[in-house]
């Protein structure tokens, strides 16, 4: 563990960084430095990457009226960053000092962490720290992304069981466990840093774990144990895996991998660490599923019941971005089985995919059958035995299946997408606009009105420890972001339970651009990092509220550094007028919200028309009609 020198320097932002502390474009602070001479000059960096010395960029910046309000977690990783250049360790120092394993080595910053402990807890800041972290970009591209990461933990079933992961990296498949229920988490990695980070995460969120640094593969530190079920985001094409050391490994089960094979050496490992009835979900490179070089084990895979699904994911599900991923399901059962489960979700919108994903192998490891779903296929082992064992899941879909009744579900779906474009025109609101220079309208913030009684601020819900069965379904964030209904399982860790109900308006903490609903049915619990606004409707209109939230103004007013907004909902201001004239902007409002969920319903629709004209055309069922009309629907 290398010493830290003490903070002897401000913390240095780029360009882009100054663009969103401002809230401007990039092009903006280029044109800043070329017209102002008072702009601060670059303290380092190059001549195409300069960086700028924060300091003076805010004093600079609230000179010109365009600071926003930094919070305090923001400055002090930023102060973190300028004392060491590598932000494993920075973040590594801060965890170790909240755990009093050692004090922060930076005397001018342990006030500051300090704190932000008495004002959020410990678990809390070592969390928004932890945040920061993973946004770096270079953090992002290695890291598997959390609706993926929580697709493969329900997969794998981990709830209430012994997990592990191999290649765990920062810990992001573990996270998702340990938010998934896992009782018990086991990872191995050969990066020190990364395997000090998790730990770290273990035990400042009191989770049992056991985390260890090392090649899995040549060293395994869990050589004797088995678990319940296996995740693992793995190392893609490595060459030099230990195939001349490894060659009579008690592994290989299915047979000794190729030196071209480190992907079915990977599969075995996992596989050996499987009880019996375990479940192992693993991200794998497409070429796994048809090298020649590894028909052999594949062969053997499908014959001893060892591989139950291959799914070929959406394009951009995870890094490498531009290759279509697959996930390997494996079970131990000790039995043969006759059919092997593939599932082509390549074509379908990543949300929908990963939904219909885990309804088709859910229903495959419950013994029952997939094939009410058009993507999965049950394919018979016996038909995949040939000389190459291929097993990708886009040449493996059944003859006929894409135009299966294609006739009429493209005659539903251009109905539904006519009624839903005919609806628009009168969803678009009557505006009048105002000549001259209006009146500027006074504004009240979100604290005042929470203080006046104008309406109550409920949350954050956070996770919890009383593990009391939870019914029903919970809002999340990301349910807010789409402005779809609540579809997740209620958590059994939310703490407090908070029903919310029509009226509320939801508002993420975290999320790529300010977003702001209302609730239209009761009965679901607010989830974690949402503000819930519930204001008195005599006061205070809901649709008026919502609308507001998201101007400009206040997105300026929530947005860092790390490019992330990340709101104080209390400091978000709405005019202050009154509630007949609130009335009148809140039904401007409704009309657009249910204009936006319109227009991403045609979408939907639009391209599922496509699809299905494709494979009508295609299969020979459809063909075009001769005085076709050129104009769409009236």
């Amino acid at each position: 563990m290398c010493t830290l020198p003490d903070v002897q320097q401000t913390a240095k932002v780029t360009a882009a960084d100054i663009a969103r502390l401002a809230g401007v474009g990039r092009a903006a602070v280029t044109n800043w430095r070329k017209r102002y001479d008072s702009f601060p000059e670059p303290v380092g960096g190059t001549a195409a990457s300069p960086l700028f010395d924060l300091e003076q960029v805010e004093q600079w910046l609230a000179a010109q009226g365009r600071l926003p309000t930094v919070t305090s977690e923001d400055r002090l990783w930023r102060n973190l960053l300028a004392a060491v250049d590598d932000p494993a360790e920075a973040l590594a120092a801060a965890g170790e000092h909240l755990l009093d394993d050692r004090p922060l080595p930076f005397d001018n910053l342990r006030s500051e962490i300090d704190s932000l402990v008495e004002q959020h807890g410990t678990r809390t800041t070592f969390e928004k720290l932890w945040s920061r972290f993973a946004e770096l970009s270079a953090k992002r591209a290695i890291s598997t992304p959390e609706p993926l990461a929580d697709l493969m933990v329900s997969l794998a079933r981990v709830r209430d069981r012994a997990v592990l992961d191999p290649a765990c990296g920062i810990g992001r498949l573990l996270r998702a466990a340990a938010l998934a229920g896992a009782t018990h988490l086991h990872g191995q990695d050969n990066d020190d840093a990364a395997t000090r980070l998790t730990g770290l995460w273990l035990r400042l969120n009191d989770l049992p774990g056991d985390i260890r640094t090392g090649d899995s593969l040549r060293h395994d530190a869990f050589a004797d144990l088995t678990v319940d079920a296996v995740v693992a985001n793995l190392p893609f094409g490595l060459t030099n895996w230990g195939h001349e050391e490894l060659g009579y490994d008690r592994r290989w089960e299915f047979g000794v991998p190729p030196r071209t094979e480190p992907e079915l050496a990977w599969v075995q490992h996992a596989y050996a660490h499987l009880k019996q009835g375990g479940i192992a979900v693993l991200l794998m490179p497409p070429s796994a599923a048809s090298r020649r070089a590894g028909r052999r084990i594949r062969a053997e895979l499908l014959r001893r019941g060892a591989l139950r699904a291959i799914i070929a994911l959406p394009p951009g599900a995870a890094a490498p971005h531009a290759i279509g991923l697959h996930l390997w399901v494996l079970q131990r059962t000790g039995e043969a089985a006759s059919n092997v489960l593939l599932v082509d979700a390549s074509a379908v919108e990543q949300e929908q995919a990963y939904q219909r994903i885990r309804t088709t192998v859910g229903a495959v490891l419950d013994g029952g059958d997939p094939a009410t779903d058009a993507i999965a296929h049950q394919v018979p082992v016996i038909d995949v035995l040939d000389e190459a064992v291929d097993l990708m899941p886009t040449r493996r879909t059944p003859a006929g299946t894409e135009a299966a009744d294609v006739e009429g579900r493209l005659h539903d779906t251009r109905q539904r997408l006519t009624e839903a474009l005919n609806r628009l025109p009168a969803l678009v609101p009557a505006l009048t606009e105002v000549t001259g220079s209006p009146a500027p309208q006074p504004l009240v913030s979100i604290h005042d009105l929470a203080r006046t009684g104008a309406l109550k601020i409920l949350g954050l819900v956070r996770q919890g420890k009383e593990g009391q069965p939870a019914e029903g379904v919970m809002l999340t964030g990301r349910d807010i972001a789409l402005g779809r209904p609540p579809t997740e399982a209620a958590d059994d860790q939310l703490s407090p339970r908070i029903p919310v109900q029509p009226g509320d308006v939801a508002v993420p903490v975290v999320a790529r651009e300010l977003t702001a609903r209302v609730v239209t049915e009761g009965g679901p619990l607010l989830g974690r990092n949402i503000y819930l606004l519930r204001p008195d409707p005599d006061k205070l209109d809901p649709w008026f509220l919502a609308g507001h939230l998201r101007t400009s103004a206040n997105e300026r007013q929530a947005s860092s550094l790390s490019g992330t907004l990340r709101l104080d909902v209390r400091r978000a201001q709405v005019p202050r007028i009154p509630i007949e004239e609130q009335r009148r902007h809140g039904e401007v409002f409704r009309r657009l919200d249910e204009l936006n969920d319109t227009i991403r319903k045609a979408t939907a629709l639009a391209a599922d028309m496509t699809r299905l004209t494709a494979d009508g055309l295609a299969s020979g069922k459809l063909h075009p009609t001769e005085n076709a009309p050129t104009e769409g629907p009236r």
